[in-house]
C-alpha cells in the first residue's frame, strides 16, 4: 500500500463549496454510513462466485496434466488392458476429460492488457486563465450582470488553475462556435492523442481490430469513429463503435465494451478514444443550473490501447482486473438530474439538477457495494457483513461499516468533475490528500475534461513515479443517465517516469506546493 509522502502536494482545507442556491444538504454526497441495500451486496458476491470456478478448476487441470505427464508407455498399456473389457468406462472417462478441457478453455476469461495510453496536451495559445475567461464572456455580451457575477464565484471555488485550455472558437472575438470549429477541435484532440500513442507503442494502424470512441455531446455525421478510420486508413473489417450521450463515465463504459469484445476476438488490438467537445456545447444563457458547465469543462482527450495477445504482456503497463457498471436510469430523479435541454429563451445547454450530489452518492454507494466483494480483503468483508446482518436480521441499529478501500487499492483516479464532488468523496471514502492529489491536480491543471480526465490522473501518478509493480488502481467516474462505473487495473511493471512521454513531465515540478483554490481577481 502506498505510503504517505511528506513531499506530496498539500491541499489546504477548502472554503465553502460553490452553490447553486440549493439547501446545504443538496450540495453534499449522502453519508455512506446510511442504509446499504442488501441486493447490491448479493450482486457483488454473485460476481465473485461466478469467477471462483476459474480458481478451483485451474488447479484440477494442472494436477491432471502433471499426473498424465508421468505416465510411461507401459502404464498406458496396463491402463488400456484394464479398461478394454469395460467400454462404458472408456467412453465415460474420455468424454469427461474432453468436456472438462473444453469447458475450461471456453469459460476461462482471457486477460486484457493495457499496452499504453496517451493524453493530449493542447498548444499554449489555447490556454485560458480565469481572468481571461471572464474577459471573453463579458465581451461576448450574452450574459446578464447576475450571470457574470455567478460565474466569477464559481471560478473562484472551482479548483481550476490558470492554465486550462479552451478551443479556438472561444478565443475569437466574439466567440464563434460552428460545426467546422467543432470538427477541428475533435480532430485536434483525438488525432493528437492517437499520434502520441502510436509513437509510444509502435503499433501499426492496420493492426487495430477494434475501435471504440466516446463523446457525449458532439455526434456528427460521419461519426467521430469514422473520422479516425478515415484519417488513419484503418482496415475495412474493423469493429467500430461510437458512443454518444453517455456522460463523463463513458470512458469506462468504452473500456468495458472493449474488454467484452476482446473476450471474443483472439489476438486483437483495441483502440479506445475518450473525449468531449466544448465548441458547440457552450451555453449562452442566464440559467444558473446551465451556466456551471461553462466554468468547469475544458478540452482534452485520451487514447488507450488494449490487447488480449499474450505476446504483449511483457511490454504492457497494466492488466484489467474488474469492471463494474451501475445504471440508475430506471429512477426518474436519477434519469433527469443531468440533461441537455433548452432554457426559457430557447438557448441549449446542459442543466444540472439540485439533486445531482444526492444521486451521485447513491450511485456510488451501489457501485462500491457491488465492487467490494471482488476486491476487499476478507477482514474488511467480515466487518461489513457483520454490521449489515446485525441491522437486517437483528435490528441492532448499527451504522453500516464502511470498508477501508485503501486496503484494496494503492491508487485512486476519481473523475475530476468539480471540487465539491472531490471534497465529498475524500470525506466519505476516508481518503488522504495523497490519494486525492491526482484528481485535484488534474482539475487544477486541465479542468474537467469529461471522460478523459481519469487518464490525465493516471498519467500524473506515473509522472510522479508512484506506480510500482503489482499495485492496484481504481478508476471511478460518474455520468448522466445516471451512471457510476468502476474499473480496476493491476500494474504489470514499475513505471519509470524518465522513459514516458507524458503531458505532465515538463511541468509537474513547477506547480506550487499549495493549490490556490480561491483566486484573487
Amino acid at each position: 500500500m502506498a505510503e504517505e509522502n511528506p513531499n506530496a502536494l498539500l491541499i489546504p482545507p477548502p472554503p465553502t463549496t460553490y452553490s447553486l442556491s440549493l439547501p446545504s444538504s443538496s450540495r453534499k454526497i449522502p453519508d455512506f454510513k446510511q442504509s446499504v441495500k442488501l441486493k447490491y451486496v448479493k450482486l457483488g458476491y454473485h460476481y465473485l462466485i461466478t469467477r471462483v470456478i476459474y480458481i478451483f478448476f485451474t488447479p484440477f487441470v494442472l494436477i491432471l496434466a502433471a499426473h498424465l505427464s508421468k505416465f510411461s508407455l507401459e502404464d498406458i498399456h496396463l491402463m488400456l488392458d484394464h479398461l478394454q473389457y469395460n467400454l462404458v468406462s472408456i467412453i465415460t472417462s474420455s468424454t469427461l476429460i474432453v468436456f472438462s478441457f473444453t469447458l475450461y478453455f471456453i469459460i476461462r476469461p482471457r486477460p486484457v492488457y493495457l499496452v499504453d495510453f496517451s493524453c493530449y496536451k493542447p498548444s499554449d495559445n489555447l490556454k485560458c486563465s480565469k481572468p481571461y475567461f471572464m474577459e471573453r464572456i463579458e465581451m461576448s455580451g450574452y450574459f446578464s450582470e447576475q450571470a457574470l457575477s455567478f460565474q466569477r464565484k464559481i471560478l473562484k471555488r472551482s479548483g481550476l488553475g490558470e492554465d486550462t485550455y479552451l478551443p479556438e472558437a472561444f478565443h475569437n472575438s466574439p466567440p464563434c462556435p460552428s460545426m467546422a470549429y467543432a470538427r477541428k477541435e475533435s480532430e485536434e484532440v483525438m488525432f493528437g492523442a492517437i499520434d502520441e500513442l502510436i509513437a509510444k507503442t509502435g503499433v501499426k494502424p492496420k493492426d487495430i481490430g477494434i475501435l471504440v470512441v466516446n463523446c457525449s455531446l458532439f455526434n456528427p455525421t460521419p461519426s467521430l469513429s469514422a473520422m479516425i478510420v478515415n484519417h488513419y486508413k484503418l482496415r475495412e473489417n474493423i469493429m467500430s463503435y461510437n458512443l454518444g450521450g453517455m456522460g463523463c463515465s463513458a470512458g469506462l463504459i468504452s473500456i468495458d465494451l472493449a474488454k467484452q469484445l476482446l473476450q471474443v476476438h483472439r489476438n486483437s488490438y483495441a483502440l479506445v478514444v475518450s473525449t468531449e467537445n466544448t465548441t458547440l456545447n457552450w451555453y449562452f444563457g442566464n440559467e444558473r443550473s446551465m451556466i456551471l458547465p461553462n466554468c468547469l469543462f475544458r478540452m482534452g482527450a485520451a487514447a488507450i490501447l488494449l490487447s488480449n495477445k499474450k505476446s504483449v504482456k511483457r511490454r504492457s503497463k497494466y492488466e484489467l482486473v474488474h469492471s463494474v457498471r451501475t445504471h440508475k436510469g430506471s429512477d426518474d430523479k436519477c434519469f433527469s438530474c443531468v440533461s441537455q435541454k433548452e432554457d426559457q429563451s430557447g438557448k441549449i445547454g446542459v442543466s444540472l439538477s439540485k439533486d445531482l450530489m444526492e444521486v451521485a452518492g447513491e450511485a456510488l454507494k451501489t457501485n462500491i457495494t457491488t465492487l467490494g466483494p471482488l476486491v476487499l480483503p476478507m477482514s474488511e468483508q467480515f466487518l461489513f457483513m457483520a454490521t449489515l446482518i446485525g441491522n437486517r436480521l437483528f435490528k441492532m441499529k448499527i451504522k453500516p461499516y464502511i470498508p477501508n478501500f485503501k486496503l484494496a487499492f494503492e491508487h485512486f483516479c476519481i473523475h475530476a468533475g468539480g471540487r465539491a464532488v472531490l471534497d465529498e468523496l475524500e470525506k466519505n471514502l476516508q481518503l488522504s490528500e495523497w490519494h486525492m492529489e491526482p484528481s485535484r491536480m488534474t482539475l487544477y491543471r486541465f479542468g474537467n475534461t469529461s471522460s478523459s480526465s481519469l487518464w490525465y490522473e493516471l498519467a500524473y501518478s506515473e509522472a510522479k513515479g508512484r506506480i510500482r509493480k503489482g499495485e492496484r488502481i481504481w478508476q471511478i467516474a460518474f455520468g448522466s443517465g445516471f451512471k457510476c462505473n468502476s474499473v480496476v487495473w493491476k500494474s504489470i511493471r514499475t513505471i519509470d517516469p524518465a522513459k514516458e512521454r507524458n503531458p505532465w513531465m515538463d511541468e509537474i515540478h513547477k506547480f506550487p506546493v499549495n493549490i490556490p483554490l480561491v483566486s484573487s481577481f
